[in-house]
């Protein structure tokens, strides 16, 4: 469904502060699994992430959704395909208008939009439907602006506007890092619940261990731009946090001897 095959990626080549972020990166995944991605500061994870989504153009390599190559397509011509929710509750919505206008935005995603009404009397009433199975009360705050909701308040919003679109992949970038562990548990069940409901095919990015066994149905760990781990079924599900913080810890050390073998 989602195939990444040899992407390679340099930030400011030939100079100074040379950054490789990709490194050969490879991964497949079939329709419908939900990943969770971890791996240290600087290991890829956004980066991957965003050359997913159109908002990083990698250097060399084929990223392909459905069989179809979309490695040089632009952010809105994959808009259709891809969805994504961010770290920031802020980010992914205008907090200057309504909820019901952001969510009519992204019921438009990659869409041509004219100039026309920003919502109709129909999407309204699926809006309200769709904001009352979040037992939060949205349901009667439509025309309220979106800043105004709290953080985890607007993270479920966000998530609710990704499934809008009929969207086959959903990129989820630390979704819940920015929330206090009671809201962030509600945003991860909600995310189990609309990654079902619609059959996505899901990556998260998460810098919890225990999230990472907990949420979906396989792990993968990234490490300087390269996939070194990828666990799921009875494997998966046998590991817990000091086995995987083991794993890791193994795999980063056999990378770095691997790499002063090559400068050597």
């Amino acid at each position: 469904m989602l195939s990444a095959k040899n992407l390679q990626l340099t930030f400011n080549p030939g100079t100074p502060i040379e950054t490789r972020a990709l490194r050969g990166m490879s991964l497949s995944i079939p329709a419908g699994q939900f990943v969770t991605v971890i791996g240290s500061n600087g290991a890829g994870k956004s980066t991957f992430l965003n050359a997913i989504s159109g908002d990083q153009w990698v250097d060399s390599g084929t990223i392909s959704i459905d069989g179809s190559d979309v490695t040089r397509q632009p952010v809105w011509a994959r808009a259709l395909r891809v969805a994504r929710v961010f770290q920031d509750p802020m980010a992914g919505t205008c907090e200057d208008l309504t909820i019901e206008e952001n969510m009519a935005l992204a019921q438009e995603r990659g869409t041509i939009r004219g100039l026309r009404s920003a919502v109709k009397a129909h999407q309204r009433e699926t809006f309200r439907a769709r904001l009352a199975t979040l037992g939060l009360g949205l349901e009667n705050r439509l025309t309220d602006r979106i800043g105004l909701l709290s953080g985890g308040q607007r993270q479920a919003v966000s998530l609710l506007m990704a499934a809008l679109q009929p969207s086959r992949i959903l990129l989820l970038d630390e979704h819940t890092a920015a929330l206090d562990p009671r809201t962030a548990d509600f945003v991860l069940q909600l995310t189990a619940r609309i990654v079902a409901e619609n059959q996505l095919t899901t990556m998260m990015v998460t810098h919890s261990m225990r999230q990472a066994l907990d949420v979906g149905q396989r792990t993968v760990m990234l490490h300087q731009g390269q996939v070194v781990l990828d666990v799921s079924g009875e494997q998966r599900q046998r590991l817990d946090v000091p086995d995987l913080l083991q794993m890791f810890e193994k795999v980063r050390g056999e990378k770095l001897a691997d790499d002063a073998l090559l400068l050597g």
